[in-house]
């Protein structure tokens, strides 16, 4: 994911310069704090940590993970266990773990990014007691209820 010339078109995201990800037929280049918030935000989502309140070096490490498919030399104690288990944590029933981190950080940025241009507004949706997302005219984004695998079995603890 790094080291691609920075050629976003306008219509892509763009925090900043640090890191590009492609997804499908899009861009997006972001800042290296925004990728870091939703790299974490990625891994709790997928459970595969149990918050967000990471240290720096656990943040490091999901970060490499997530840009560079791998951790190589690990940082912390989850990514000593990420790599001590990799066999387990890599591909759960089938679903790469490293590619659900890539999809979900492009998801909320391709979220992010219609709200900001107007196609999307952001909603409360009491019985899932958390936002949503719908179009403007009042229909309900179908990409948000999209399945997302569960890590939750093979979760990093402190």
């Amino acid at each position: 994911m790094r080291g691609y010339p920075l050629d976003v078109p306008e219509a892509d995201y763009t925090s900043g310069e640090d890191y590009v990800v492609e997804f499908l037929r899009y861009r997006f280049a972001f800042s290296a704090c925004d990728f870091e918030e939703r790299v974490v935000a990625a891994a709790v989502r997928l459970g595969l940590v149990d918050g967000n309140e990471l240290d720096e070096d656990e943040t490091a490490d999901l970060v490499e993970l997530a840009a560079d498919g791998r951790i190589e030399e690990p940082r912390s104690r989850l990514g000593s266990y990420v790599t001590r288990n990799w066999d387990r944590v890599a591909l759960l029933d089938g679903e790469s773990l490293v590619y659900w981190l890539r999809k979900l950080v492009f998801r909320g940025a391709w979220l992010d990014h219609r709200v900001k241009e107007g196609l999307l507004d952001v909603m409360w949706d009491e019985q899932a007691a958390d936002f949503g997302y719908r179009r403007p005219n009042g229909d309900r984004a179908l990409l948000e209820v999209a399945p997302v695998p569960s890590w939750r079995d093979v979760q990093f603890r402190r």
